[in-house]
């Protein structure tokens, strides 16, 4: 159970505050409730874009890294396709040096040119050397469009393509701060040995006085349910063939969520579950094989990536996936199976709750879902799945026509 004390700015800014007593250290996060799926189809990659260029100064505070680094703090960021979150950690006695640094570049972002050709430089670079200059680097940028046509997941969070980040200019990036980057669009998360009456203090001295920001709502077109397989083969200068296989599954919110994430721990949580058992032990098949969620908040995927071993046959290999997916579908699994999975899960929840850090970022994330109290729900939603759903699930999600199959081969074939 984390404990924790919330309250809100008048400009809409939502403050939690979640007291830790056993560390000298304290953990700020601030998350935006915008990501890939909020860009515009013909200029995507600006929320990942954006997350650099917050680095790149503020009006009053020219480095943002400096001050920070001088009383021994560190901060990063991450985009996804929902949100974007920044976080840093200082010791306490300094705090008010955070405050400063995140209100400064939420009020008034240092919008330079200089600052924009390097960032975009720079994101442009990371587009080419993990997507296009990568080995399998670019199969997201083709398994996405494959299972999402409506929907903005149908481009992964650097963007479509590289022109569009190549060609960003400075009128569409200050459109973008100004709709998404305000007190009524984030979460500010404190953590650590803090007093909550001195944290209401700083928010309302750093926070307060910045405008709220014009309300707007998302409306977002939902993806149509998928009734064709979908298969799309490439061949590229590769080692080893890989299959990836997509399913359409529920959202984060839903609570079939946690049933379709039990299922992806049975079919390859550790060298004892199924896939890993049948298809790269025994029947040696694969070299390595994964199933995941991709746990967006709007209907996401349930993932299954499988590198083939070498003189494997592609359709042998798929065939035997296949048939496991089968097997779970028409046989109920045993109780031991779904309660050693339903382990594992408390017990990385349990372990997520150590860091401080860690802790501050998981309460900023669950109130950007609706209520920062689901944290402490997630053990009970995991403990009462039962054999059946787990089945139930299986056949709602591994049909056939529910699929979309990337075939990533190698051109030595």
């Amino acid at each position: 159970m984390i404990k924790f004390d919330k309250f809100s700015l008048d400009n809409g800014l939502r403050v939690i505050v979640h007291q830790d007593s056993s560390t000298p250290i304290v953990a700020i996060n601030i998350i935006y409730d915008v990501g890939s799926r909020d860009e515009n189809p013909d200029k995507t990659g600006f929320a990942h874009l954006f997350e650099h260029l917050m680095f790149g100064g503020s009006v009053n505070i020219p480095k943002y890294d400096e001050p920070l680094q001088n009383v021994g703090g560190e901060n990063n960021a991450f985009t996804n396709n929902d949100i974007t979150n920044y976080y840093l950690t200082l010791p306490k006695q300094n705090i008010e040096i955070a405050f400063w640094l995140e209100s400064d570049r939420m009020l008034d972002l240092a919008f330079s040119k200089k600052s924009l050709d390097v960032q975009r430089n720079v994101v442009s670079e990371e587009f080419r050397q993990n997507y296009l200059n990568q080995p399998y680097g670019d199969a997201w940028l083709m398994l996405k469009p494959l299972a999402y046509k409506v929907h903005p997941y149908r481009w992964p969070t650097i963007g479509k393509e590289i022109s569009h980040i190549e060609n960003a200019e400075m009128e569409d990036v200050r459109a973008f701060y100004k709709k998404y980057y305000n007190p009524n669009n984030a979460v500010l998360v404190v953590g650590g040995d803090v007093d909550l009456e001195n944290i209401k203090h700083l928010a309302e001295k750093w926070f307060a006085p910045i405008p709220g920001g014009e309300s707007f709502v998302r409306n977002l077109p939902k993806e149509p349910i998928q009734t064709k397989e979908r298969k799309l083969k490439v061949e590229r200068d590769v080692p080893t063939n890989v299959i990836h296989k997509a399913y359409h599954m529920s959202g984060r919110l839903d609570l079939d969520y946690y049933s379709s994430d039990l299922l992806s721990d049975i079919l390859s949580n550790g060298d004892s579950s199924r896939l890993y058992q049948k298809l790269v032990k025994d029947q040696k098949l694969f070299i390595e094989i994964n199933a995941f969620l991709t746990g967006d908040f709007d209907e996401g995927l349930f993932v299954i990536i499988g590198k083939i071993a070498n003189g494997i046959n592609v359709k042998v290999a798929e065939d035997a996936i296949i048939n496991e997916l089968e097997i779970i579908c028409k046989e109920a699994i045993d109780e031991d199976e779904l309660n050693k999975v339903k382990i594992k899960a408390e017990s990385s929840l349990i372990f997520s709750e150590v860091n401080i850090l860690n802790k501050t970022m998981n309460l900023a994330y669950f109130e950007i879902l609706g209520d920062a109290n689901l944290i402490n729900l997630e053990i009970e939603k995991y403990k009462i799945i039962s054999v059946d759903q787990i089945q139930k699930m299986a056949n709602t999600i591994f049909r056939e026509e529910n699929c979309s199959t990337l075939y990533y081969l190698s051109k030595q074939e």
